[in-house]
């Protein structure tokens, strides 16, 4: 890392530009060491909910239904528990970076470009715009999926729609519409899994030891890091850090401590949610196809065979939750993929900036063009989250780097067991990733 001022002592720089919407005023009183239990229950905490639910959305995209319905039907239950182990890494991590924003004023993006060397962001920037990519491959593919299934369109069309809401939806809607719309969004997908979960009758015995117990072998390991790929997301924690600015940021230590309570708060409640629809995802596979002995090879074949198997209800079910997800995700993929282009491109990350706008045009484009390539839907899904496992480590290194170093973080440095726990996720990444390679190359285990 170079030599730069510190961090950690007031909001973005003004040159930013960033549009200050839906700020949360602190009330002050009360001293951090205080801080219990009741925090969680006051009316500051209730108004505070939202940046973790924004970034929930993205582990519950359609790249997660691509890798779960694999796994469900592929391998039963057994792989329930990767889901427990990265939704436990993710909370770490996600922490980590929302901390970051909170206590710099600036994201994760724009504090890798500012503190590292040319080269070293050169990498770290060029591999997450790339990963973005990937991540808005599988949300407008689940998109127009979505619209495929529900309404007959054919592909190109509803991601032509699914592209076309989301850039209405940014350019036109304030930040904090945009969070009541994604919350909206998880409701029903968590809605849909709950009804499917009634109509399947799983074995939750089995789903429980599956959720704790793991189990590995080399047939499921590239589902497994598409699996770990889908909810541990690089961009995810780009977005993190970018999200909480758009809360009224405190510029005293017992403000921030307060803030950084709540974030806490925020991520357990939303990430939790998210694993328990995740888990949901893989039992209802599990429950319908695996039982059957049926292999799933796309998320049409997935819909198609749930109406004979479960009915019919559970069919719209899932191209409802489809959609939705697809739809809540693109939003966010594209707000993080553009925040991520313009901070390592030194531009303001202002929505209402001409770079901004046309950044959204012409990143979607070769999102677009994959869609439109009628290439294997569950293929393209997968392997867009197995891209995504192989490039975090580029993104869990700055990250840890940045929040262990106590001139960038002051007295919210992180502490030995977080970074302990942070080296683990990062180490059980590259070791995931290495043997996914390995095998890729034609050896064996």
């Amino acid at each position: 890392m170079s030599d730069m001022p510190e961090g950690g002592q007031g909001a973005p720089d003004a040159e930013e530009g960033r549009p200050r919407v839906s700020r949360l005023r602190l009330r002050r009183g009360g001293s951090p060491a205080g801080f219990g239990p009741g925090v969680f229950l006051s009316r500051d905490f209730l108004r505070f909910l939202g940046p973790g639910f924004i970034v929930t959305v993205g582990f519950i995209d359609p790249g997660n239904w691509a890798t779960n319905v694999a796994g469900g039907s592929s391998f039963g239950y057994s792989l329930l528990w990767v889901i427990t182990m990265s939704t436990l890494m993710l909370i770490v991590l996600q922490n980590m970076s929302a901390r970051l924003g909170i206590v710099t004023g600036h994201s994760l993006a724009y504090n890798v470009r500012r503190r590292f060397s040319r080269p070293w962001t050169g990498v770290m920037g060029g591999s997450i715009v790339l990963a973005c990519i990937a991540t808005d491959v599988a949300e407008l593919l689940g998109g127009a999926l979505g619209f495929k299934l529900l309404f007959g369109l054919p592909l190109i069309v509803g991601g032509i729609i699914t592209v076309v809401l989301k850039i209405a939806l940014i350019y036109t809607g304030r930040y904090r519409h945009i969070e009541r719309i994604i919350v909206v969004f998880i409701g029903v997908i968590s809605l849909c899994y709950l009804l499917e979960l009634a109509l399947v009758h799983p074995s939750w015995a089995s789903a429980a030891r599956g959720a704790f117990i793991p189990h590995f072998d080399r047939a499921s390991i590239a589902i497994a890091i598409g699996m770990m790929g889908a909810v541990v997301m690089p961009h995810n924690l780009y977005l993190h850090s970018n999200v909480v600015l758009n809360r009224d940021l405190p510029k005293d230590e017992e403000g921030r401590h307060r803030l950084i309570l709540y974030e806490k708060g925020d991520t357990a409640l939303a990430m939790g949610l998210g694993w328990l629809i995740n888990c949901a995802m893989v039992v209802v596979a599990a429950a319908v196809f695996f039982r059957h002995g049926i292999v799933v090879t796309s998320l049409e074949q997935a819909s198609a065979t749930l109406e004979p198997l479960a009915g019919n209800l559970a069919r719209y079910l899932f191209g409802i939750g489809l959609l939705t997800a697809g739809l809540g995700s693109s939003f966010t993929s594209a707000m993080a993929e553009v925040n991520v282009l313009t901070a390592y491109l030194g531009r303001p990350e202002n929505p209402r900036s001409t770079f901004y706008r046309i950044g959204l045009f012409v990143l979607a484009i070769p999102a677009l063009a994959v869609v439109a390539s009628g290439l294997d839907s569950l293929k393209i899904l997968v392997y867009s989250q197995v891209a995504l496992s192989i490039q975090l480590p580029l993104t869990i290194a700055p990250l840890l780097l940045l929040v262990s170093d106590r001139r960038v973080m002051g007295r919210f440095v992180s502490s030995p067991m977080e970074r302990i726990l942070a080296i683990a996720a990062g180490l059980v990444v590259v070791v995931l990733n290495v043997f996914f390679l390995y095998q890729l190359a034609g050896g064996s285990f």
